[in-house]
């Protein structure tokens, strides 16, 4: 019995090698090796980028250093009193007003000519030239004044000291004018100025006087008292003087409460302080200094007219120049039950009121141990 025939393969039979499908062990490995090359290529192409942006950055090329024209649109720009000209170029940069605070100093510099740009509010316009828009801020410059900024709280002496540092006028000139507060309508009660000279912003003229000055500034106080509706130049010169002490005594968002216990001090019928106000404020410029400490005897000397610990009632007169905001206070304080108040934390200027004294003794308590954690600040 013969077998089967065996069928016979011939090489030319078969599929060609180059036609055969690769394993997939082999492809794995090619779509690694696939993988590997673009990432290489591509942390590669980021390492180019990177050095290039560096570059770029470093050396400032294409960095938009100035605007070309007048600019667009419309923006109110602040100048804060004693903001010189590298401040208002970081804000005018800021606020994209110009490109680049540098090339604004370079611009003030090429046409200030001596001049400075004045506190104030400017019109302005974004993406202006810096050349244009140092000479929009100093277009007020051109007619020169004399500058003066007088803060809120000040008390004469050092009001006289930023007048004639800023006009030039001799200081003895304006100490002169105090000794008759009566010429400037000033009540005969008044021993000096004070509290008329009013805070805020000047510029005056480059030929004024002291008297000038003076009247200028008397004026403003008694539009402020006359827009809180006080006329009558006695009552005008009560209110002051307890503004004043609002001044001194409260942050602003007190100013109407400490008011309000300020008169219920000064009432009929008050049994907690029998008339007495006791402001460490007015003790201390009595005895012509600032300070938070009082000794025992200073609060019992009754020769001091500003004493409000010895004395009954309102002292003599105010004692510094109270903003508008502590007038309004003082003709419209608060209806609170309080009779004490103790700012507890200088720094934040929190403040706390009681209406008996044994609450306020736990007050004074929490201000000296913020004292004691703060030494130095309460001298």
């Amino acid at each position: 019995m013969h077998p089967e025939p065996v069928e016979q393969f011939f090489e030319a039979d078969l599929p060609s090698r180059r036609n055969r499908r690769p394993s997939k062990a082999r492809q794995r490995r090619r779509r690694r090796r696939t993988i590997v090359m673009l990432v290489v290529v591509l942390g590669f192409v980021g390492v180019v980028v990177a050095v290039a942006m560096f570059l770029r950055s470093l050396l400032g090329v294409g960095e938009v250093t100035d605007y070309a024209g007048p600019g667009t649109g419309s923006v109110t720009f602040t100048v804060d009193a004693g903001a010189g000209p590298l401040l208002v170029g970081n804000s005018l940069e800021q606020q994209d007003i110009v490109a680049s605070a540098d090339e604004f100093l370079n611009a003030f510099s090429s046409v200030a000519d001596g001049r400075v740009i004045q506190p104030g509010d400017y019109e302005l316009k974004y993406q202006m030239s810096s050349e244009e828009a140092a000479k929009a801020l100093l277009a007020d410059a051109d007619s020169k004044v004399h500058y003066a900024a007088v803060a809120r709280d000040l008390r004469q002496n050092e009001v006289f000291d930023i007048l004639a540092e800023s006009t030039g006028i001799p200081r003895e000139e304006f100490e002169a004018l105090a000794e008759d507060p009566t010429q400037f309508g000033i009540p005969e009660q008044s021993p000096s100025l004070e509290g008329y000279l009013y805070p805020g912003e000047y510029r005056f003229d480059l030929d004024v006087t002291a008297t000038e000055v003076i009247q200028q500034m008397v004026d403003n106080t008694k539009a402020a008292l006359e827009d809180a509706g006080v006329t009558d130049p006695a009552e005008q010169y009560r209110i002051l003087t307890i503004a004043s002490i609002v001044q001194a005594e409260a942050g602003q968002a007190d100013y109407a409460q400490v008011a309000g216990a300020i008169m219920n001090r000064l009432g009929p019928d008050n049994t907690e302080t029998n008339g007495l106000i006791q402001s460490d404020a007015t003790v201390t410029y009595g005895l012509g200094r600032k300070s938070y400490n009082l000794t025992p005897e200073e609060k019992a000397d009754t020769s001091n007219p500003y004493n409000t610990y010895a004395n009954e009632g309102l002292p003599v007169g105010p004692i510094g120049s109270p903003s508008a905001e502590a007038i309004e206070a003082a003709v419209n304080p608060a209806d609170v039950p309080y009779y004490y108040w103790v700012t507890v934390n200088l720094d934040s200027g929190e403040t706390k009121f009681s209406e008996t004294l044994a609450e306020h003794a736990r007050y004074v308590a929490e201000y000296q141990a913020w004292c004691a954690d703060n030494v130095g600040r309460c001298e």
